[in-house]
């Protein structure tokens, strides 16, 4: 495997350091992860309290948020995927198994990039929607005491 393997970005000026590449896309990917099970904990969090709504409003408040986390997993389910390929096309780089030409590299990359961001504020956003619909409906179920026991 070559060490200094590095490609010259004409229209940046840059060099793509290709171990520093691997490290990011890495953390990306453990960084998915995280997402992931957070996803799966809502999700569980909401089924398991779900049997205790009796509110028609607050049934359909869950189901959508319920809906909206099922969207959230099949995005990070995909994104996974994405940057699973581009963490493996970064190692065949590495290992000189392919060639990939900077310009379409910094483009993948750049996208890769957006689209996680892109996710993360997605995520952030629901998140904040189940606890927001969450605490509404504890107030308006009185399920407290259920909490509590």
């Amino acid at each position: 495997m070559s060490t200094t393997f590095q490609v010259m970005t004409p229209a940046q000026g840059k060099k793509i350091n290709w171990y520093e590449a691997y490290i990011l896309v890495n953390h990306w990917k453990s960084d998915l992860g995280f997402y992931r099970e957070d996803i799966t904990f809502l999700q569980q969090l909401i089924e398991k309290y779900l049997i205790w709504i009796t509110k028609k409003e607050n049934l359909e408040r869950v189901a959508d948020i319920r809906k909206k986390g099922h969207e959230l997993a099949v995005a990070a389910e995909k994104l996974h995927k994405k940057i699973s390929d581009h963490l493996a096309l970064i190692v065949d780089v590495l290992e000189e198994r392919k060639y990939v030409s900077s310009e379409e590299f910094l483009d993948r990359h750049g996208e890769m990039e957006k689209d996680l961001t892109a996710f993360v504020m997605d995520f952030r956003n629901k998140r904040k929607e189940v606890f927001k619909v969450t605490e509404y409906v504890i107030d308006s179920e009185e399920l407290q005491n259920v909490l509590d026991s």
